[in-house]
């Protein structure tokens, strides 16, 4: 019963795949660079990636179940798209699919119309699937933390709605609780779309206080005028995806990521324990500097 994990050398790829050993589950990842796999004896490796079409049949061949894990790029939804057809096509129909919350409604956002064509998709060829819609990911901000300690400034434009964000470690073990409860269950089972949140829905400002306490001195919040934060993002990354960073900001700032009533309940129920907070982090960070 062996479970593909797809984009299983980034950040919450890794911590699937750690988790899925731990729980005995028989492991293969697709990587387009062995070399970065650096995963326990047990675990198949795959070399391709979602567009090789040789290489996803290869890697489909006697699994059961799949993680798809496909990252924002300019062919992101025919990734998604061809992987689909290609798991169809080898007989799986049990998967988890890494998605973003508010799919259904930051629409203008090209990633989140992508993850929801997808999550259509998925519902539409009749896969026994679970959808996980995580907000903004804690761990992005290991990218801003020198503005945040060199400059006193935190620089994401989150707005002041709030920001449910969420621990890359508590999305993976909820993707490997799922992907073997998919993988084990006697027969199909119904969709379901899981929201992935933190404990805390935080603003702008509220993050900047906390990292002013975590580091002893005072922390101001850049503001909600994105286009700073656009222009630097421009200077590393293509500007196509630098201006879709900022339409999704715009998004944090107008509606914010708020999780549901009972959200964080029922995470905390999954996995038995308390979801990380962005403080923790921060603390971290802090203490390593």
């Amino acid at each position: 019963m062996t479970i593909l994990v797809t984009g299983a050398t980034g950040r919450v790829g890794r911590h699937v795949v750690e988790q899925l050993v731990q729980r005995g589950a028989d492991v293969r990842v697709l990587v387009r660079d062995p070399s970065k796999a650096d995963f326990p004896s047990s675990v198949e490796i795959v070399q391709g990636d979602l567009l090789d079409i040789d290489s996803l049949r290869a890697a489909f061949t006697g699994v059961s179940t799949l993680f798809l894990l496909n990252a924002v790029a300019a062919d992101e939804f025919t990734q998604a798209l061809i992987t689909l057809n290609i798991a169809r096509e080898s007989g799986v129909d049990r998967l988890v699919y890494l998605s973003v919350i508010h799919a259904d409604r930051f629409l203008n956002v090209p990633h989140f119309a992508v993850k929801f064509g997808a999550e259509r998709m998925i519902e539409g060829m009749g896969f026994s699937a679970t959808i996980l819609r995580p907000a903004y990911f804690i761990d992005n901000e290991v990218m801003i933390k020198d503005v945040v300690l060199n400059h006193g400034v935190y620089p994401m434009p989150i707005g002041g709605q709030g920001i449910a964000m969420v621990d890359a470690r508590d999305i993976a073990e909820v993707a490997a609780i799922e992907l073997i409860r998919r993988a084990q269950a006697s027969g199909k089972l119904p969709i379901q779309t899981i929201n992935l949140v933190g404990p805390d829905t935080l603003t702008g400002s509220d993050v900047a206080a906390i990292w002013s306490d975590a580091l002893g001195r005072p922390i101001a919040y850049g503001g909600d005028d994105p286009t700073a934060f656009e222009q630097n993002l421009a200077s590393f990354m293509p500007k196509w995806m630098a201006y879709e960073m900022r339409l999704m900001a715009e998004r944090y700032v107008s509606e914010g990521m708020i999780p549901e009533v009972g959200d964080v309940e029922r995470l905390t129920k999954i996995l038995g324990r308390p979801l990380h907070a962005y403080r923790d982090f921060a603390a971290a960070m802090a203490a390593a500097a």
